[in-house]
């Protein structure tokens, strides 16, 4: 009896968070692309054009967990690769992301492709396109509990499995000093609907993306990269990305972040040769802070001896 007690308790928290989800989503303004504390350097899974950009072959795995501590909330991993083609001005990579909200979970992988055009001899223009499919489920039957009418019909019957095409492009400016990039990594708007009543979500909103950044060398031993990413879905504002970071003695990588009408976070990356570590850990400045312990985020990246290096290391 308490155990029945018990799953009908814990199905009324998660329907009840659900709806502070929902409503948080769309105070937000229809942002629905991950959001990432670690931006600077998981580019790719936005901007197509930022494959080949290291300059030789390497992977990065990143996982966030957003909101701990909530029954429901956002977590996103994500898996890049990238590889320059020998002797020639293109590359190619490979970019996967799982994303899970509530019972709403979204798999995503993708094939990126990137050329190369030379605008001086240490400034390179990357054009890029991406291309794949995500799979798309939502057990809408599982928000039982919720506030509101529990017979309400459009929650009584799943989203099933749906496989959405889709492509994007984007273009990266960069060279030792500075970057900037423009993108779009999903064109198609795509509408789901269940199988009941005339429930309908946008599963795939179009995104654009820009990201800047320019490294001050102070001295020897630091350096100075402020960064900023403007994120918005057409037809709605725009949320930013300001992030104040330091490199110290070639080795760690310290910064602040803030994301406007959202939070405000720390960054962290320790380099070890060709191998990465990085943290990043976000505070909800909303109403949400009451409800979880922060954002957590782990990124991991590894780099194969490179052919030819600007700098070192890697400023992005």
């Amino acid at each position: 009896m308490k155990t029945k007690q018990n799953m009908r308790y814990k199905k009324k928290i998660t329907g009840s968070l659900f709806v502070l989800l929902l409503l948080f989503i769309i105070r937000s303004e229809a942002q629905q692309d991950p959001t990432f504390t670690q931006y600077n350097f998981n580019i790719q899974s936005f901007n197509p054009a930022y494959a080949g950009t290291w300059d030789n072959t390497g992977f990065l795995v990143l996982g966030r967990h957003q909101w701990v501590g909530m029954s429901g909330a956002p977590t996103t991993y994500t898996f890049t690769f990238q590889t320059p083609v020998k002797f020639q001005n293109f590359a190619w990579g490979v970019n996967v992301v799982a994303d899970k909200v509530g019972f709403e979970k979204r798999l995503g992988a993708n094939i990126d492709y990137s050329y190369r055009l030379r605008v001086t001899n240490k400034t390179n223009l990357r054009l890029g396109i991406k291309g794949g499919v995500t799979t798309y489920t939502n057990n809408l039957t599982d928000y039982t509990g919720y506030p509101g009418d529990p017979a309400d019909p459009m929650f009584m019957s799943d989203i099933e499995m749906k496989f959405m095409p889709n492509f994007g492009i984007g273009a990266f400016l960069s060279n030792e000093i500075y970057y900037v990039g423009i993108s779009s990594p999903k064109i198609l708007n795509i509408k789901l609907e269940n199988n009941f009543s005339n429930f309908s979500t946008e599963a795939e909103l179009r995104h654009f993306f820009l990201i800047g950044g320019y490294v001050f060398e102070l001295s020897d031993y630091l350096s100075f990269k402020p960064t900023f990413l403007a994120r918005t879905v057409w037809g709605v504002s725009t949320v930013f990305d300001f992030t104040a970071n330091f490199l110290l003695g070639e080795k760690v990588w310290l910064g602040a972040n803030y994301r406007t009408g959202d939070s405000f976070g720390f960054v962290g990356q320790w380099i070890f040769k060709n191998l990465r570590i990085g943290y990043g850990f976000d505070y909800s400045t909303t109403q949400l802070h009451s409800f979880h312990n922060a954002t957590h985020e782990v990124m991991v990246s590894y780099e194969l001896p490179a052919r030819r290096r600007w700098s070192s290391p890697r400023m992005f």
